[in-house]
């Protein structure tokens, strides 16, 4: 899976960038409207992430020139705006779908899925094992030594992190980006509640798997440490 980046926000670009490829995404970044266009017409991708306020070149005028170039590669659009007119020309455009700032991560990955689902190309593997732990990536269930639990959607988030992330150690903050996104507003109290809610679960299962806090940086997944 191959999707082109086009947002003029460096930080967020690189956060986006760095969080679709920890999910075995491909992805390539423009920081302007000249360049992600001249990248989806030379190149091809799956899925065009695309953010309307972009300098040189709107990300209205971009979709505008993709679509009369016969470019039918899913787009959706990234926008701080809430107007209705601009949504409306959007999609009206061509775009497929439109996701306003800030978002959550895994809406946006929700997103993806999707549009891609609409393609008929699946955007990640069915699951992910560490341990005695099996993640299935589209029921959101964990299954270990004692049978499965259901996750909720952060807690899903987390353990699919440090699940593809095992023995490392993860700084809360990234982990609060991975999870909430980038521009949210989380305490670390609030990843903490949801570690627990983890580690309840992961003695439910009876898994050999732990999430252990390192003071003051983060948690690391281990196996019985």
């Amino acid at each position: 899976m191959k999707v082109l980046l086009i947002e003029d926000e460096r930080a967020l670009s690189d956060a986006l960038c760095s969080l679709m490829r920890k999910n075995k995404l491909t992805v390539e970044a423009a920081y302007d409207g000249v360049s992600g266009l001249d990248a989806a017409l030379t190149d091809r991708f799956d899925v065009i992430l695309l953010d309307i306020m972009l300098p040189k070149m709107n990300g209205l005028e971009v979709l505008k020139n993709l679509r009369a170039d016969g470019i039918a590669t899913p787009i959706l659009l990234l926008t701080a705006k809430g107007e209705v007119t601009d949504k409306v020309r959007g999609l009206d455009e061509g775009a497929d779908d439109y996701l306003p700032k800030p978002f959550a991560t895994e809406e946006l990955f929700a997103r993806i899925r999707a549009l891609t689902r609409r393609k008929g190309e699946p955007v990640l593997e069915p699951g992910i094992t560490y341990g005695d732990l099996t993640l299935d990536l589209g029921t959101l269930i964990l299954t270990g030594p004692k049978g499965e639990v259901q996750l909720t959607l952060k807690e899903f988030e987390i353990m699919k992190l440090m699940m593809d992330h095992p023995q490392q150690v993860m700084p809360k903050e990234e982990m609060i980006i991975s999870v909430w996104g980038y521009d949210a507003e989380v305490e670390h109290n609030t990843l903490e509640v949801y570690i627990s809610f983890l580690r309840k679960k992961l003695s439910f299962l009876e898994s050999k798997v732990s999430i252990n806090a390192l003071r003051g940086v983060g948690y690391r997944m281990g196996m019985g440490d």
